[in-house]
């Protein structure tokens, strides 16, 4: 991406920049409107996958939504509980927010092993949306999260380290 690096393979060293924040901005959207032209809602992962949501959403007209850790949305919720390699979680979404048949799009900063895309995924699928697919910034390959995606479900990086 126009030769910069990303340290640490962390997002934050990139988003300190502000034209590197239009270039993620601008990459981020051509690609929604690309491979992804019929999505209705952007959803956000807990927590860094906000930082891209909204604004996402804002440009292209449609809505936010958010995924986050159990207990953190106000009012009725719908949860969804995941084995992790140290014990389980949940994640959640607002009830109201979400219905059948919303064509969503799944955005984080990074997938890694796929745990929480996954999870987020069968969320949004239990409610009756359908999920298009999933954008990141970073993918670690090596850690092979893709290959945990539920089938059907493309997922698309900007950027990936081996």
């Amino acid at each position: 991406m126009n030769g910069f690096v990303i340290e640490h393979m962390d997002i934050f060293s990139a988003i300190s920049d502000g034209n590197i924040c239009k270039l993620l901005q601008s990459l981020l959207v051509d690609c929604i409107r690309t491979k992804f032209p019929d999505v209705e809602a952007v959803v956000g992962l807990e927590s860094r996958g906000f930082l891209f949501s909204f604004s996402l959403a804002s440009e292209l007209g449609i809505s936010c939504l958010s995924v986050r850790k159990k207990g953190k949305l106000p009012g009725d919720v719908i949860s969804y509980e995941y084995d992790l390699e140290y014990g389980s979680d949940t994640l959640e979404i607002q009830k109201d927010k979400i219905r059948p048949g919303l064509k969503c799009l799944l955005v984080d900063d990074l997938i890694a092993t796929g745990g929480s895309i996954t999870a987020a995924t069968k969320l949004l699928q239990t409610c009756g949306a359908e999920v298009l697919g999933c954008l990141v910034i970073i993918e670690l390959k090596s850690l092979k999260g893709r290959e945990n995606i539920p089938e059907g479900i493309p997922v698309h990086s900007l950027i990936q380290y081996e």
